[in-house]
């Protein structure tokens, strides 16, 4: 296979935008519109977080995602190097993310919906805690979980904001989500749960005028809202591409070992 027509975008940064300019000039870079192109692949030059708005914006497509790093930690992106970049993108690693769908009910009847990549996150709006009950596929596990919020995070995500507030780190292919209770007070010993990723999982907010509550689906943002339902959508996998040495595997394994 040769790689003939690859498609790039940057991020505002003058990092992002002096790679942009470089490979213009070493390769023939395809236009890139929301309609079906002839490229192969997506070159994305930035951050996570703009990695994250790529797929969102381009995930119709059904391309290969290649990420070079211009941002800061770079995890869902391989390392700044614009050499040799055709042969590193034909012999680099797939790896495919499923996001989590978030239906949310608001407190205007409202329904809204978003996909979430990294996580879907619940946060108080005010002073008071939140109260939310937790059903697992329709079986109320947790009748009311007082709370500065609470998360589901997909493998992919799990290294992130999952990981700073105490959930646990998920090995991409092992089809479960991780969720998370942020500074829990009641149940006071609860740390989260392990669930399959063909879990359906729903959040009624109790006392939601008393209490409001907004939710983050990775930066889509809705407020006040009364219910959350939650479940990985497996139709809208996106492929993303990372050299062998810095495969998003090994990068998942590799922070469970780091102090």
């Amino acid at each position: 296979m040769e790689l003939k027509k690859i498609a790039c975008v940057a991020d505002d940064s003058p990092k992002a935008q002096a790679a942009f300019k470089e490979l213009s000039k070493l390769y023939d870079i395809t236009p890139l519109t929301k309609r079906r192109i002839a490229a192969q692949v997506i070159i994305v030059l930035g951050g996570d977080g703009f990695m994250l708005q790529t797929l969102h914006k381009y995930m119709n497509m059904k391309l290969p995602f290649y990420g070079i790093n211009c941002g800061t930690v770079g995890f869902l992106m391989n390392q700044h190097a614009l050499q040799d970049l055709p042969e590193r993108i034909l012999g680099a690693r797939p790896a495919t993310l499923y996001p989590l769908h978030m239906y949310a009910k608001r407190d205007t009847g409202k329904i809204s919906q978003a996909l979430a990549f990294n996580e879907v996150s619940l946060f108080r709006q005010g002073r008071q805690a939140a109260k939310i009950r937790v059903s697992i596929d329709h079986v109320v596990r947790l009748k009311e979980l007082i709370c500065d919020g609470v998360m589901v995070s997909t493998p992919a995500g799990s290294t992130a904001y999952n990981f700073s507030a105490g959930g646990p780190i998920i090995p991409l292919g092992a089809n479960v989500m991780a969720l998370t209770p942020l500074v829990p007070f009641r149940p006071r010993r609860w740390r989260g749960a392990l669930l399959s990723h063909n879990s359906s999982i729903n959040f009624n907010i109790v006392e939601p005028k008393k209490r409001p509550v907004n939710v983050v689906a990775d930066f889509t943002e809705f407020q006040d809202v009364v219910e959350v339902v939650i479940s990985e959508q497996r139709k809208s996998g996106v492929t993303l591409l990372f050299d062998p040495e810095h495969n998003l595997e090994e990068r998942i394994i590799k922070e469970q070992f780091t102090y």
